[in-house]
């Protein structure tokens, strides 16, 4: 299991989000630093850029996996279309 690690950028965004979205972004990120090479449709890998993308509804999760010290740093999270 990994550790998840947040940002401050991420923790005001997720913030502002409504109470119901909050919980459901969390419960996905734990889900995720479970197991996250486990295959799952909702998970991609970035392109140009290093990290994954975690899809929860209409909003996204920016985040790394440092597989040396077993941590998932957790970066951004935002609506579709502003994230990228």
């Amino acid at each position: 299991m990994y550790t998840v690690v947040t940002t401050k950028s991420f923790d005001k965004a997720l913030a502002k989000l409504p109470v119901n979205w909050q919980k459901r972004i969390v419960t996905k990120i734990k889900e995720v630093a479970v197991n996250p090479y486990t295959p799952n449709n909702n998970l991609t890998r970035l392109q140009g850029r290093e990290g994954y993308r975690l899809r929860v509804g209409d909003w996204r999760v920016i985040y790394e996996l440092h597989d040396d010290r077993l941590v998932m740093l957790v970066l951004e999270v935002g609506a579709r279309g502003g994230i990228y």
